[in-house]
């Protein structure tokens, strides 16, 4: 089975459907290109402080290692011993980062593989989500209105359509899944 949280930005869409495609899934585990290559996953992550801590850090240690007289093959193995913790802790930075960022933590899910966990999450969160859409200003001061004060507008049955295939979507991929 495969953990992955989910993770909502600051200032997420009002609407469900562009909330949806907002959303982070972190996967929860070992990652091998943060083992293999820190500085390339934390640049692939867009992770600038870890990645400036993880710099500071490996010069220090190395640094500290050459005054204590340790030759070059066993600094080398210390970092690689680093960089193998680093590869187990991968998925805390990345959520670090992103409470750092505001993001908030809205659920965790279970699955095969990424694919199932995003379907599962989904067909449980978008049901509870409202449609909610922007109106023009004179709707008010935050420009939102609920689904019972819209009046069919050619936007509004583009994203009702657009909601109904994205379930229609789900299910096929929970079938398939499933058989």
């Amino acid at each position: 089975m495969i953990v992955f949280t989910v993770h909502e930005p600051p200032n997420a869409p009002a609407d469900r459907i562009d909330r949806g495609e907002k959303l982070e899934f972190v996967r929860d585990g070992f990652t091998a290109l943060a083992a293999a290559l820190p500085p390339v996953w934390m640049v692939m992550n867009r992770l600038w402080v870890a990645l400036l801590i993880y710099l500071i850090g490996v010069t220090a240690v190395d640094v500290a290692l050459s005054a204590l007289g340790l030759k070059g093959p066993m600094i080398v193995l210390i970092t690689l011993a680093a960089n193998v913790l680093i590869g187990f802790e991968a998925d805390r930075v990345k959520r670090w980062s992103l409470r750092r960022g505001g993001w908030a933590e809205i659920g965790t899910v279970a699955g095969r593989n990424r694919a199932e966990c995003e379907r599962r999450f989904f067909d449980g969160w978008l049901t509870q989500q409202p449609i909610i859409r922007r109106a023009s200003a004179a709707a008010g001061a935050d420009g939102l209105l609920g689904v019972s004060a819209i009046q069919p507008t050619p936007d509004l049955i583009a994203r009702q359509t657009a909601a109904g295939m994205l379930r229609r979507l789900w299910r096929r991929l929970r079938r398939s899944s499933e058989a």
